[in-house]
């Protein structure tokens, strides 16, 4: 499946929540920090568990934190030590779009992860 082209507000919402997983994966991805932009010469990187990402907006502006969850479904990421509490006193895991995020650290457990980033060091 490929991106749509068409301008149209109906259709890029109708690709949005009928898109492919390997495609809502790039969809899900954060802007780096500056110096992880000069070291790996890219503006932007998917999310994925184990990132350790800085909020950028809202009332946890300013808060750090790894990843614990990223939900595809959703295009939401969950940040460990960031909660809410519920009405029934309970702590809930905030949710945040991945747009409002800046990737400190990035999680190169992953080889194909690594290489990706060779690969952009290189050209």
């Amino acid at each position: 499946m490929k991106r749509p082209r068409s301008k149209k507000l109906r259709k890029q919402r109708k690709f949005l929540f009928t898109a492919p997983l390997h495609l809502r994966r790039k969809m899900l991805a954060a802007h780096l920090s500056k110096e992880l932009r000069e070291r790996y010469r890219t503006r932007s990187m998917p999310l994925r568990v184990g990132d350790e990402v800085e909020v950028m907006r809202g009332k946890f502006k300013k808060r750090k934190g790894k990843i614990v969850k990223v939900n595809l479904k959703k295009y939401r990421v969950h940040i460990e030590g960031i909660t809410r509490k519920t009405s029934t006193g309970t702590q809930k895991l905030v949710s945040f779009a991945p747009s409002k995020l800046r990737i400190m650290s990035l999680n190169l457990a992953d080889k194909w992860r690594a290489k990706i980033l060779e690969r952009k060091i290189k050209s």
